[in-house]
C-alpha cells in the first residue's frame, strides 16, 4: 500500500470492497465462486462440481445475486451464473494461490 492513503478514495470504494469480502466469507459461497472463476455455469453444474445441497445452493445463489457480486444469464430455463466484476477473479485467484495450490509461489 501507498504511505499516503486517500482516504477519500478509499471511502468511496469501502463499501463495494465489504460487500465482496461479506461474499467470500462463507464456506459456499467461496466455492462456489471459485469455479466461477473457471467459466459460467448453471445451476445443475454448480451442485455437481461443488456437492452443494439443492437449498443451501440456492440461497447462496441469491445471497450472491443479491450483493451483485454473480451475473445471471436465462438460456430456456435454464439461468446461468457468472461473477460480474473481473477483479473479482484476480483475487479469488490470488486465494487459490496461496491457500490452495500444492505448490508455493515463488
Amino acid at each position: 500500500m501507498q504511505k499516503n492513503l486517500e482516504i477519500e478514495a478509499m471511502r468511496a470504494s469501502a463499501g463495494s470492497v465489504v460487500n465482496v469480502l461479506k461474499s467470500l466469507a462463507n464456506t459456499d459461497r467461496l466455492i462456489i465462486l471459485c469455479h466461477l472463476t473457471q467459466k459460467e455455469l448453471n445451476v445443475t453444474q454448480i451442485a455437481e462440481l461443488t456437492n452443494i445441497v439443492q437449498p443451501t445452493l440456492s440461497q447462496q445463489l441469491m445471497m450472491l445475486r443479491k450483493s451483485n457480486v454473480v451475473s445471471t444469464r436465462r438460456d430456456g430455463k435454464q439461468i446461468y451464473y457468472s461473477i460480474l466484476d473481473p477483479k473479482l477473479n484476480i483475487i479469488l485467484n490470488t486465494l487459490y494461490e496461496h491457500y490452495c495450490s500444492e505448490t508455493e509461489p515463488s
